[in-house]
């Protein structure tokens, strides 16, 4: 299943919705007691799940199919107890960055301020951030609490998979000792536009990510090349605390940034850049500098 936070034009109140093609069938249209949003339903476990696919396949939705006209994407994830980043988990990556990846895993904290979502402008003021950079990655949406957890066992604590941009202001992220600061501006992790349950995504290994700015492919790769597999990167993080469910992992970026191209690449006022992943789905950002 495919769900999203959808927000009518002029609200400012985002639905859960199951994205059926291109059209939204609302939970709160046809459930007794909807969950609220993503959190909500995950928190309900196996149980709550099974019961939003049988309202979903029931005589309560005939007819009830939504077109997105005059619905806006929010964050595919709301309320996510943390966000955790992985920084240099694919050799590509780190080797353009001059970053090393070989050594103990990079774990940083994204900020829930920011969070946005599909077709959202997110703005940066320009006297801060002049070198402002993309990056497709998987997210990982964990659906059960993970202590201890095996890598073999770990795709069993995953409820879900989305598409991150984690956008990075790179002469901030390379004059401070911390990366949470440079990649947490208001709007900097865009993400969706859908969650895609953990059962539509048979390997999480094998998916192909893109970034597309302005029309130009500048980033290409697959989730194969990843120095840390998902089940690796929730061993890893679950030997030393629990994750809670509904966590957001944002597991690494392919080779291609715009800071290691000559020239560099980076995202510009009114620039348009959409990251994608196969299976999953296109996410676009607006930019805008103020």
């Amino acid at each position: 299943m495919r769900f999203a936070h959808l927000r009518a034009d002029g609200h400012q109140l985002p639905r859960l919705a199951v994205m059926v093609a291109e059209a939204a069938v609302f939970l709160d249209e046809i459930m007794e007691a909807p969950p609220r949003d993503l959190q909500d339903l995950i928190e309900r476990g196996d149980a709550g799940l099974a019961e939003v696919r049988e309202a979903v396949e029931g005589p309560a939705a005939a007819g009830r199919l939504t077109a997105l006209d005059g619905y806006r994407h929010a964050s595919a994830v709301l309320r996510p107890p943390q966000i955790l980043a992985i920084g240099a988990n694919y050799a590509a990556h780190a080797s353009e960055l001059k970053l090393r990846s070989e050594t103990a895993m990079t774990v940083f904290s994204l900020w829930p301020n920011s969070l946005t979502g599909h077709e959202a402008t997110t703005t940066w003021p320009g006297d801060i951030a002049t070198q402002v950079d993309y990056e497709a990655e998987l997210g990982v949406v964990i659906g059960t609490p993970a202590k201890g957890v095996a890598a073999r066992d770990a795709l069993e604590h995953v409820w879900g998979y989305t598409v991150v941009n984690d956008i990075t202001a790179r002469d901030l992220q390379f004059s401070e000792a911390q990366w949470s600061r440079c990649k947490s501006f208001d709007g900097f992790t865009p993400t969706g536009p859908v969650v895609v349950t953990a059962d539509e995504i048979p390997d999480p290994q094998d998916l192909w990510l893109t970034t597309n700015l302005e029309g130009r492919i500048l980033q290409d790769g697959s989730t194969a090349d990843m120095v840390r597999s998902v089940a690796e990167i929730i061993e890893y993080l679950s030997r030393t605390a629990t994750i809670p469910a509904g966590t957001l992992i944002s597991t690494g970026s392919p080779g291609g940034a715009g800071y290691s191209r000559t020239p560099p690449v980076f995202l510009r006022d009114h620039a348009s850049v959409t990251v994608s992943i196969g299976g999953i789905g296109s996410l676009t950002t607006r930019c805008r500098v103020i």
